[in-house]
């Protein structure tokens, strides 16, 4: 994995952490403004990592409450960071994929925090 200390990933191909967010901001959540300014800090300020166009951010999913919200795609030049939003659950689904290695617990802090979620579970891949 690029730019990791750890020498028993040199091999790796990267890492994905895969954020569920709960109870969040309904005004963060729901505002494109909010989320676009989010990828733009979380990958110049967080991660590091260079981002390849603007952020594309679209309300969709209006055939049910549940799925009515915005999503969110940065490509990065190491991958890419994606998101998901439910409005009604007041919930965040993060997934950011790179082989360059980045803070996973750092990054989900800022998450957790940028959304004022109530709650959050991590999971972290290392790709092979």
């Amino acid at each position: 994995m690029l730019n990791s200390s750890n020498n028993n990933e040199k091999d790796f191909y990267g890492q994905e952490l895969i954020l569920n967010l709960y109870g969040c901001d309904p005004k963060t959540i729901s505002s494109k403004q909010e989320i676009k300014k989010f990828a733009i800090t979380l990958c110049e300020d967080v991660i590091k990592m260079k981002r390849f166009g603007k952020p594309f951010v679209f309300h969709f999913g209006h055939d049910n409450p549940l799925t009515s919200g915005y999503s969110l795609v940065q490509l990065i030049e190491t991958s890419s960071v994606t998101a998901h939003f439910s409005e009604q659950k007041r919930s965040a689904y993060i997934n950011i994929f790179s082989c360059a290695w980045f803070d996973s617990k750092k990054t989900a802090e800022f998450c957790e925090k940028f959304f004022n979620a109530s709650r959050m579970t991590s999971h972290i891949i290392k790709r092979v």
